[in-house]
């Protein structure tokens, strides 16, 4: 009978945000598509195609805070304002994708140039895209069949791929990260849940360390290092706010309610 406890409360509050936001479901991205962001603030105007970035691909590559912090990527589709002559400088996308840098041994590509030829257009692509390709899609399988599954999001539990070394992500890049001091993880703490028969949320910052560092979280998403200052609900989280930054949009996202709210129902 607990375990009734446990579904029920969750499905309200679920049920509760959708009506709030209007009753409208959004759509559910297929396991590929999860992530994606279109990036087109200047592409179109230069007669391009926009960018469609799929993190899943450099996810297995690289953590969150190296690309948000050390590269300087903005959390908001959009926000970055990258252009072509951004990259050529060595900025942004330009960091990696330079023509000369390498990963497991294989020569990254270079991003932009102020001039190509038809054939080296091919590169352009990789990048700038208007239709879904049924190769991404492939790769993205053949990656997926591989690594520890989940419920949600791209199905594909990155957490546990990490854990096991099936994945190896950067976390620092010569030239461009700088170096420092270990820092002492804090201890999982709980979250008290505001809904009655609702479990605990249990958050982890060594989980979330491993990805994200502290600062990508703090000080633009959390406001204060210290437990209960930044005052935050639900609907604030699936407004893409606070946990919202990352969950929903790359991050598992919040309909995989036990993730969080890990502890046995109260009441």
């Amino acid at each position: 009978m607990r375990k009734i406890f446990f579904v029920v409360p969750i499905l309200l509050v679920v049920a509760g945000i959708a009506w709030a936001q209007g009753g409208m479901k959004k759509h559910k991205p297929l396991p590929y598509e999860f992530g994606t962001v279109t990036i087109n603030n200047y592409s179109q105007q230069a007669g391009m195609p926009p960018v469609v970035f799929d993190h899943w691909v450099h996810r297995q590559y690289y953590t969150c805070r190296l690309c948000h912090v050390d590269v300087g990527f903005g959390m908001i589709a959009g926000s970055t304002k990258i252009c072509s002559a951004d990259n050529m400088k060595g900025y942004y996308c330009g960091t990696c994708h330079n023509g000369e840098m390498l990963h497991n041994k294989k020569r990254i590509f270079e991003s932009c140039a102020r001039e190509y030829s038809r054939e080296e257009y091919k590169r352009c692509v990789k990048c700038h895209t208007l239709e879904k390709r049924a190769a991404k899609e492939d790769e993205f399988y053949r990656f997926s069949e591989k690594m520890p599954g989940d419920r949600f999001g791209n199905r594909i539990n990155w957490e546990v791929a990490e854990e096991k070394g099936l994945i190896k992500p950067i976390d620092y890049l010569e030239g461009v990260s700088a170096k420092k001091s270990n820092l002492k993880v804090n201890p999982d703490f709980a979250i008290k849940a505001k809904v009655g028969g609702m479990p605990d949320i249990i958050f982890s910052h060594k989980k979330h360390t491993v990805w994200n560092g502290c600062e990508l979280c703090h000080p633009e998403i959390f406001i204060g290092v210290k437990k209960g200052t930044s005052k935050y609900s639900m609907v604030d989280i699936f407004d893409g706010k606070y946990c919202g930054v990352c969950h929903e949009k790359v991050a598992f996202p919040q309909t995989d309610c036990q993730r969080c709210h890990a502890t046995p129902p109260q009441g």
